[in-house]
């Protein structure tokens, strides 16, 4: 198996036992306290530290001497602490089980944007390297699509324990196959300590490059949104007179998600930035259909359509990541990125938990409107004219952080 190939196993294990954590706390503190509301808890504590960790692990992750062992222990502390809480919750401490949580939680950065960041490693720049981000993509979506339904079969066959500890082999798995990555020599002059790239820098890129912070600001406004759209499936599918259609619903969409990304993620002939605002109209448009349709089939049909146009966006994001962060920041970038779009769907999810009593309809309609609304924010946000080369790190003489203008062409 070629290097990428490897990592795209070792990504989509990794991610597999992550997007499959939110349905195994609940349905495992359920089992053994009758308390979903104790599950919650423990998954906040498990999501709380994204934004937090993200530049604390892109730094660190930038800084590494020894980038394979770094990588490869924050997936093995991911996988430890799924393994612990399989064990802990629901017969250890309260505050035990929150603090491996958060533990665990602070890990969560390099699944997501610290994974994605090694593509630029593995695949030379090109048409090939924006293909594979479009693959990088799909193993998000592949993962929201059968991770769900794999923790709900395994706690139905055994109990909320087993179906957990599946989740912690598959995040052992995705640390085993990450050790066997090349991940080269590293930039020269870490050992010395340059170039130094401080906590903040990851942010002032996310700030001072335009293309950066367009997409930043246009994902994670959207995400809020697509934070609260679980919920109100839910609900959308029981003012239908199909209470437990919800995860058919969101099951439409990922699948739509994962058919997008294949497809349509994979245009490198589309400008990413251009992709990025069909991307979120699009999701749009299928969104605020879906908010008036008669019947379960028909909404189903729309989410898949929805899940369709959502599949390029994280594909176009990722390309424009890879292109335009600076080299002393990049796993910064990714973090960063990955961090503020789940806090953002932190906060969709529960701004709809205060909303839950409004008609079903009216909440679709408002995530619609934040997609369009993200777009019209990227459209503003982008630049205009000619796309400058992305900024780089200057080394330094003498340690320290900081960050160079646009203008030096990145090697």
């Amino acid at each position: 198996m070629s290097g990428f190939g490897r990592y795209l196993a070792a990504a989509l294990a990794a991610r597999f036992a992550s997007e499959g954590m939110a349905m195994a706390v609940v349905l495992l503190a359920l089992e053994r306290t009758g308390s979903a509301a104790y599950g919650a808890f423990v998954l906040t504590a498990w999501l709380a530290p994204h934004v937090l960790a993200a530049p604390l692990a892109g730094a660190a992750a930038a800084r590494a001497r020894r980038p394979r062992l770094f990588h490869v222990g924050a997936l093995a502390g991911f996988a430890a602490a799924v393994a612990a809480l399989a064990v802990l919750l629901g017969r250890a401490p309260v505050p035990l089980v929150l603090a491996v949580a958060v533990l665990g939680g602070s890990c969560g950065p390099m699944i997501t944007g610290g994974l994605s960041s090694l593509v630029t490693g593995l695949v030379p720049a090109g048409a090939g390297r924006d293909r594979a981000y479009g693959w990088d993509a799909s193993t998000y979506n592949a993962a929201g699509v059968t991770a769900p339904a794999a923790v709900s079969l395994a706690t139905a066959l055994w109990s909320g324990g087993p179906a957990m500890a599946v989740l912690a082999v598959s995040a052992a798995l995705a640390a085993a196959l990450a050790a066997t990555l090349p991940y080269g020599d590293p930039p020269a002059g870490r050992a010395a300590g340059a170039p130094r790239a401080g906590l903040g820098a990851g942010l002032a890129a996310l700030w001072r490059v335009r293309e950066l912070r367009a997409v930043t600001a246009a994902t994670t406004l959207a995400f809020v949104g697509i934070g609260s759209l679980t919920t109100t499936a839910v609900l959308l599918a029981a003012a239908l007179g199909s209470p437990d259609a919800g995860g058919v619903l969101m099951t439409a969409f990922a699948v739509g998600a994962l058919g997008g990304s294949l497809t349509l993620g994979r245009m490198t002939s589309v400008e990413p930035g251009r992709l990025v605002r069909w991307a979120l109209a699009g999701t749009g448009v299928a969104l605020a259909a879906a908010a008036f349709t008669p019947s379960v089939g028909v909404t189903a049909a729309l989410f898949a359509v929805a899940g369709v146009c959502d599949g390029p966006l994280l594909t176009s994001t990722l390309r424009i990541r890879a292109e335009h962060a600076p080299d002393g920041v990049r796993t910064q970038v990714f973090t960063l990125g990955a961090g503020l779009k789940v806090t953002a769907a932190s906060t969709g999810a529960a701004l709809v938990g205060f909303a839950a009593d409004a008609p079903a309809w009216t909440l679709l309609t408002g995530i619609a409107g934040l997609q369009f609304a993200a777009a019209l924010l990227h459209v503003l946000a982008a630049p205009r004219g000619p796309v400058p080369p992305p900024m780089v790190l200057p080394r330094e003489r003498s340690g320290g952080s900081a960050t160079a203008p646009a203008g030096r062409r990145t090697p």
